[in-house]
């Protein structure tokens, strides 16, 4: 048996499967997210070891585990989480999603070498203008910081007592040399850190540590369970769904946005603010667009509502034509295409005619627009997508698919019930690290069924998503 933990922003989700790939028994636990200033979003490391210890105690309870051979690991990416020399957290760690560090994103992304070594813009999301921020705004807690850790690597100093990262998710840092895969040492210093304030790196089907003998007998496992590197939760839900090699994608409609592809090769163009990062398995990178707001959005929306997003969707029937307004999703600024930390939602072009279920269709159409964008940022740089599977909350509305489906011009392919993400993907990188396999067991799931463009639609929704990128460029200043 092997075990997937999937540490994302409002949980951690952890599920068994067995040598077959059967899933056996699965478990959640909630966290909360603080925003204390605008542009700001931390979560405190205390809630991920109270959540492991929750969803373990919840899988003992439904599944013998004495008979698991490993763990894996999935997570949100990004998290600067700083630690002292006696591993004790020194703040709360700085999400994915916090655009705080903004300046200094745009003051390291001026110097050419993180784009020639990275391959990527330095976004404000990632952990590098984090740190510069922490050095100019708290320097007496960066005077401390002994390790720098990803949430996941986090979870793993403590399931383990090792200080240890994987490929993927450290390429989303702004100091790994993507294309080397290993850290960059001329990057580092432009922090004032050093390599001995990271994590050794492996990669994600490899073997990074095994699970301390006391948290193995408290949860009624075999002593000596490795732990797999794992992968940053977009790269683990790749291996989860199948998308290991050039041609197959995937979009996500998850808290954010994730368009997908697999490359069998290092092929970056940072310009595009396209990311491009390694992949979760040995000798493979993915290229992928983010949207910080995608069901993050519709749930937003719902709740100005007052009324549940599958009800507020279930409604709307068939596609229609894009109306007249227009909804830009940028809740907490945006990624790709436009690196824009500072650039907020909106609603354009209401009337007397805007109702309930106008306004759900915008939201879900301005979502996809910004899909859209990623796909045309991906395709411009010769990044094939021939096949795309959807995952992610957002699947479960028919509208939002076929919209999506249509925008792109593209079938939309869904699996058959059951979950094929993070946590997923985790637990068969726990079985390559455990047992040896290859990429080959990181097949697609069966497909449930396909979701075709509309046709008669097509024209109508590439309109609007000139109309949605004119609406960009007007209020992008403001």
């Amino acid at each position: 048996m092997f075990i997937g933990l999937d540490l994302g922003t409002s949980g951690l989700k952890a599920l068994v499967m067995d040598d077959d790939q059967k899933i056996l028994g699965e478990a959640t636990a909630e966290m909360t997210v603080s925003r204390p200033k605008d542009g700001w979003s931390e979560q405190d490391p205390a809630q991920w070891i109270a959540a492991c210890e929750a969803v373990f105690e919840a899988l003992k309870g439904k599944v013998d585990l004495s008979g698991v051979k490993g763990i894996g690991l999935s997570g949100q990416m990004h998290g600067a989480t700083l630690i002292d020399a006696a591993d004790q957290v020194l703040r709360p760690c700085i999400l994915w999603n916090d655009t705080r560090s903004h300046e200094e994103a745009a003051a390291l992304d001026s110097e050419p070498l993180f784009r020639d070594l990275t391959g990527n813009i330095v976004f404000p999301g990632f952990t590098a203008p984090k740190l510069a921020w922490v050095r100019n705004n708290e320097p007496e807690i960066f005077a401390k910081v002994a390790k720098v850790l990803l949430p996941k690597d986090y979870l793993r100093l403590w399931l383990s007592g090792d200080y240890v990262a994987e490929m993927s998710d450290a390429a989303g840092t702004s100091w790994l040399d993507t294309g080397k895969r290993d850290w960059s040492d001329e990057l580092l210093a432009r922090t004032d850190l050093s390599r001995d304030h990271m994590p050794r790196l492996v990669e994600g089907s490899e073997v990074s540590a095994t699970l301390r003998d006391e948290l193995a007998d408290k949860w009624g496992l075999p002593k000596g369970v490795v732990i797999a590197g794992g992968g940053g939760d977009n790269a683990a839900s790749g291996v989860g769904v199948g998308v290991a090699k050039a041609g197959e994608a995937f979009v996500s409609l998850g808290t954010s946005g994730v368009l997908f592809a697999a490359s069998d090769a290092y092929q970056p163009d940072a310009a595009t603010a396209v990311h491009t990062f390694c992949h979760a398995l040995p000798g493979t990178w993915h290229q992928m667009g983010v949207i910080l707001a995608a069901a993050d959005a519709l749930n937003w929306y719902s709740k100005l509502a007052g009324e549940p997003a599958a009800d507020l969707t279930g409604r709307l029937g068939t596609l229609q034509a894009p109306g007249r307004t227009l909804f830009l999703p940028y809740l907490g600024g945006e990624r790709t295409p436009h690196n824009d930390a500072r650039v907020r939602a909106q609603f354009l072009n209401l009337d007397h005619a805007s109702d309930r279920d106008s306004l759900t269709r915008a939201v879900l159409e301005g979502v996809t627009f910004a899909i859209r964008d990623s796909f045309v940022a991906l395709t411009a740089t010769g990044t094939k997508m021939e096949r795309l599977i959807a995952v992610g909350g957002g699947t479960r509305s028919d509208y939002w698919l076929k919209a999506i489906a249509t925008a792109l011009n593209m079938p939309v392919e869904l699996p058959v019930s059951g979950d094929f993400g993070g946590a997923f993907g985790a637990a068969r990188l726990a079985l390559m690290a455990a047992t040896g396999a290859g990429a080959e067991v990181a097949s697609a799931p069966p497909i449930d069924r396909t979701v075709e463009p509309d046709s008669t639609l097509t024209d109508d929704f590439a309109e609007a998503h000139e109309r949605y990128r004119a609406a960009y460029q007007a209020v992008k200043g403001l």
